[in-house]
Order: C-alpha cells, then sequence, then structure tokens
C-alpha cells in the first residue's frame, strides 16, 4: 500500500536540463512515480510519451497558486495528457497567509479551485512549509485552511519534515487528517550549526519507519521523496533515497 516518488524539485537542475533524460533516470533508480515541479518547455505527448516508454507514473504535480487562478482550463488539459490527476499548491505567497482572515480568504480560494478541479476529474491539494503552524488567538494557519475547506475538494501533502521542524508530530496529523492526506513528503532532518536541514533519508532523526506505517494505516496514496539540502550531487541522493526508502517500505 503507497507507491514510491520523487519530488522533481529535488533533482531541479538536472530536470530542468534534461527533464526526459531525468525521467529515464529516476524509473532506474526503482521510483513507481514523479511529482512534477515544471515542465521546461515540453509538450504534454513529449513528457507522457517519455513516462510511458519508461514505466512511470505521475505522483501529482507542483502548482503556483497563480496558474490555477489565471489557466486553469490548459493546466487541466496539459495533466490530462500526461495522466496526472492530482495538482498541488505548494507554497503560500505573504499576503495569502500573514492574519487569519487571509487564511480564510485562501481557504475560500482553495475551496473554488478544489471544486472546480473534481467536476474535471481531478483532486487539489496544499503542500505544507513551517509557517502554517504559527498561531492566530489559538488556531494555526494550517487548521485554518483545513477547517474552512472541504474535505473532498481539498486535499493535502503533508510535508513531515517541515512539520518536524515546526514542532508537531507527522504521524499525528495524518492521523487527525486521515481523510484528506495523499501524499506525504518523506525526507529526514538533521543539524548542522544547530540549524534544521533535509538530508538523505537514514541519516537524520525523523522516525521514517513510522511515517510510513501511519501513512499504510491511513490509506496515503503516495510516499513522495524530496530532499532540498545536499553536500554532494543530488541525483545521486536521489538514487541513494531510494534504495532506502524501498529498504524502509519494505520492513514497516
Amino acid at each position: 500500500m503507497g507507491n514510491l516518488g520523487l519530488q522533481l524539485y529535488s533533482i531541479k537542475e538536472a530536470a530542468e536540463q534534461n527533464l526526459l533524460g531525468v525521467l529515464e533516470k529516476v524509473a532506474h533508480f526503482g521510483y513507481e512515480g514523479v511529482q512534477f515541479a515544471g515542465f521546461f518547455g515540453h509538450s504534454a505527448t513529449e513528457v507522457k510519451e517519455k513516462m510511458d516508454t519508461v514505466g512511470i507514473q505521475a505522483a501529482g504535480a507542483h502548482v503556483q497558486i497563480e496558474e490555477l487562478q489565471n489557466d486553469l482550463d490548459g493546466l487541466l488539459d496539459y495533466h490530462d495528457t500526461i495522466g496526472n490527476r492530482l495538482l498541488i499548491c505548494p507554497y503560500l505567497p505573504e499576503n495569502m497567509r500573514t492574519t487569519a482572515d487571509d487564511y480564510k480568504r485562501t481557504a475560500e480560494l482553495f475551496s473554488q479551485v478544489g471544486e472546480t478541479v473534481a467536476a474535471a476529474g481531478f483532486s487539489f491539494g496544499y503542500h505544507n512549509h513551517a509557517f502554517e503552524f504559527e498561531q492566530f488567538d489559538g488556531k494555526s494557519g494550517f487548521e485554518l485552511l483545513f477547517d474552512n475547506t472541504d474535505p473532498k475538494h481539498v486535499k493535502m501533502e503533508l510535508d513531515c519534515f517541515w512539520a518536524a521542524y515546526a514542532g508537531l508530530d507527522p504521524a499525528t496529523i495524518i492521523k487527525n487528517y486521515a481523510d484528506r492526506c495523499v501524499s506525504l513528503h518523506i525526507k529526514d532532518l538533521k543539524r548542522v550549526d544547530e540549524k534544521p536541514v533535509s538530508t538523505e533519508l537514514g541519516t537524520g532523526t525523523l522516525d521514517i519507519a513510522q511515517l510510513i506505517t501511519a501513512g499504510r494505516t491511513h490509506h496515503v496514496d503516495w510516499f513522495v521523496v524530496e530532499q532540498e539540502d545536499f553536500t554532494g550531487d543530488p541525483v545521486e541522493s536521489a538514487a541513494q533515497n531510494a534504495k532506502e526508502l524501498k529498504r524502509i517500505m519494505k520492513q514497516a
């Protein structure tokens, strides 16, 4: 239960230089799916042909809120062609998250987008960082977003690293939002000069096996590797992360 994916932002420079070649490499590493973070001028047909050739699925795509607001029809056409059914807003600009009212207005927008894409046969979700856990009179921005949106139309991609960074237990969030959590960003956490940074799986402090177990218990569709901090080649880290997560998923 639950498939192994890679968020291509982890190897963004390689993907920008040669997206189609990266899809082949990622499939070779053992990933079952990729989560897109841009297509770098490639047509949907080109991307889909390469995905079919190497045997890899779409595990969602990160799509900026401006694209969701301004060119939704074109966006849905592209993702329909590549077989992707999950659109994820990866980030909020400051004017959409400074106050509790900002979050409530953002929730209204998310509800509209989610309802529209659901009618077209897609799912919409939001990917957190740490700032969403800031409190506003006893409610976090995270709670304001998800408590003011319909669970059927606004799903969750929980970034376990950022939840832990903010001092929360990702496994508890998965349990509390079990009907909404469709994807997990799996990345490990270590401290460098007292600053938390992401690191290769198995080299940090997060209990990755516990997160896999929690995700499986609540029927999460995708376990998606993401890494943002590196001491070596990000592509080599992606290969290492695939190997380690497959080992953990087998044993968990």
